[in-house]
C-alpha cells in the first residue's frame, strides 16, 4: 500500500476515534440513576447468588422515568433457598439494614403498593 494512503488512514483512524473519546466519556443526563428509598423489601437467593428482582413496599418513586435507579432500603430480608428451585425450600432468611441497591426499572401495581424492582445486579 502506498506509504501516503496509510498516513491518511491513521489520521482519519485518528480523528475518529478523538472524535468518538468525549462522546464515551461523558455521561448524558438522562443516564445518569435517580434516587428511591423503600422501607422494606425482599429478595431471594439462589445457591447461585441473589435473584435480579427486588419486590418492596413503602417506596417513594422518582417522579420521573430513568435507564436506572438507586434504591436506598430500610430493611432487605434475603431469603436463602436451599437450592435453585422454590420447591427445595427456604434453608434461612437474613435481614439487612440500609441497603442500596441500583436497578434498571421497576413496575408497580398501584391496589398493592408493591414495587418490583428488576435487573439489580448483586451488590
Amino acid at each position: 500500500m502506498n506509504p501516503t494512503v496509510k498516513h491518511l488512514f491513521g489520521v482519519g483512524a485518528a480523528i475518529t476515534i478523538g472524535a468518538l473519546a468525549p462522546l464515551v466519556s461523558a455521561t448524558p443526563p438522562a443516564v445518569a440513576a435517580a434516587g428511591a428509598h423503600c422501607v422494606r423489601a425482599e429478595q431471594d437467593v439462589w445457591s447461585s447468588g441473589p435473584s435480579r428482582t427486588v419486590t418492596a413496599r413503602g417506596c417513594s418513586i422518582p417522579s420521573k422515568e430513568h435507564r436506572w435507579y438507586t434504591v436506598e432500603i430500610d430493611t432487605l430480608v434475603e431469603r436463602h433457598y436451599k437450592g435453585d428451585s422454590v420447591d427445595a425450600g427456604v434453608d434461612r432468611s437474613t435481614t439487612v439494614h440500609g441497603r442500596t441497591i441500583r436497578c434498571l426499572g421497576y413496575t408497580s401495581d398501584g391496589g398493592t403498593g408493591a414495587v418490583d424492582w428488576f435487573g439489580c445486579p448483586p451488590v
